[in-house]
């Protein structure tokens, strides 16, 4: 699940999201492997926030757990 800001939502708010979503999945019986909060790609000073849900199979998992670094993000 990547919950990302737009810019100018607060991070208090966006775990806020998450934790809304989170237990909405959590009652459907969806398992989160992975979570992103923050601001991964934003719009000058712009309220509010995107959330991406995927579904992962095998091979897509191994891709989601590989290192990974660049100046922004890594894991």
């Amino acid at each position: 699940m990547l919950v990302n800001g737009l810019g100018a939502t607060p991070l208090e708010e966006l775990y806020v999201l998450y934790r809304h979503v989170r237990r909405d999945l959590d009652g459907m019986g969806v398992g989160v492997r992975r979570t992103y909060v923050g601001e991964f790609a934003t719009s000058l000073e712009m309220a509010g926030a995107s959330l991406s849900v995927m579904r992962l199979d095998d091979r897509l998992a191994r891709l989601l757990d590989a290192p990974a670094r660049s100046p922004f993000f890594r894991q």
